[in-house]
């Protein structure tokens, strides 16, 4: 099977280091600095399981990488027209592409009957332009609980256990399933296939609309938003409107609160994604983590009065910041 990796971020980087070393075709498309970093140092991954070290075939051009039988996506949501426009010439009629991207995935209306069955995400998609370019045939979604953190160019840091859930978006059991699974299971990833990936999605949902917006409000790490007395109420207000809109959409969450939040907690002092891009400068995540979550809780005539001033708080110190800058 060739393998692509298409983002070379902390988490691009910690697939890339577990896969190529069972995987001996995996390429890597990246960029920049990045890119020249990998290409003359490798990738390299410090994780539970030890020290990890590998050279890979990385380039910023997908004709030279070729054709692909299987690419995952991993990239910021604010960048996947971007992507997918760039791995077209990797793409065939057998392609699989699986986004490993953060919220609610802008294919959420795809592949099953719905009430709102082939609809798009506004939030996220508001051109149709992602179903133009992917077909959603094409997908196998995914939820990936990876605690990842960039040391340096190609240099990742993850120190919890690495997991990763696949389903088709029709919630079919199907054999390509099972042998994408196989692919992450070979590498020591532990790695499950679902027949309702949707329900898996919102478990993940929650945890990141839970702290990630929360953490630049706050400047918190994890172990302090799901402990500290003086946040935990407003997580909890959070996970309750969460859960709510969950349910409205038939999905289960699998987790109690209180085990939730002692989960969350157990994460130990490490900053969210969403906290890392702040304090680097960079655009926010709020769309796929939160504002497409508030456009689903809409369609319910559902309010999220807490999620939504959280996210507004966060957004508006994001763009504070980067207008001083």
């Amino acid at each position: 099977m060739k393998i692509c990796i298409a983002g070379a971020g902390a988490i691009g980087c910690a697939l890339a280091a577990r896969l190529a070393k069972v995987h001996k075709q995996l390429c890597l498309l990246a960029r920049g600095d990045n890119l020249i970093r990998i290409k003359e140092q490798g990738i390299h991954l410090s994780d539970l399981d030890g020290e990890h070290h590998v050279h890979v075939r990385a380039s910023d051009d997908a004709n030279f990488l070729g054709p692909q039988d299987l690419i995952l996506v991993c990239t910021k949501t604010m960048a996947l027209e971007t992507i997918l426009t760039s791995i077209q010439p990797m793409i065939h009629s057998n392609t699989v592409v699986i986004p490993v991207v953060n919220g609610i995935p802008w294919w959420y209306f795809k592949g099953i009957e719905s009430r709102f069955g082939g609809e798009n995400i506004r939030a996220l998609d508001p051109k149709d332009q992602l179903e133009t370019l992917l077909p959603h045939s094409q997908i196998i979604g995914s939820v990936i609980f990876l605690t990842a953190s960039r040391v340096g160019l190609g240099n990742v840091k993850a120190n919890n256990p690495h997991l990763i859930v696949l389903g088709e978006i029709n919630h079919e059991m199907t054999d390509r399933l099972e042998a994408i699974r196989t692919v992450f299971e070979l590498a020591g990833i532990e790695s499950r296939s679902t027949d309702n990936i949707r329900d898996q999605l919102w478990t993940k949902v929650a945890a990141n609309l839970t702290s990630n917006p929360l953490s630049v409000v706050t400047q918190s790490t994890l172990e302090q938003i799901y402990s500290d007395p003086r946040l935990t109420p407003l997580v909890r207000s959070i996970l309750d409107e969460t859960m709510l809109t969950a349910a409205a959409f038939g999905a289960k969450i699998r987790f109690d609160p209180p085990t939730f939040m002692e989960l969350g907690a157990g994460m130990g002092a490490i900053k969210t994604s969403m906290l890392q891009d702040y304090e680097a400068g960079l655009p926010l995540e709020t769309d796929a983590i939160g504002n497409s979550v508030l456009e689903l809780a809409s369609k319910m005539d559902l309010s999220m009065p807490t999620t939504k001033h959280i996210i507004n708080l966060a957004e508006f110190m994001s763009e504070q910041q980067r207008s001083v800058a």
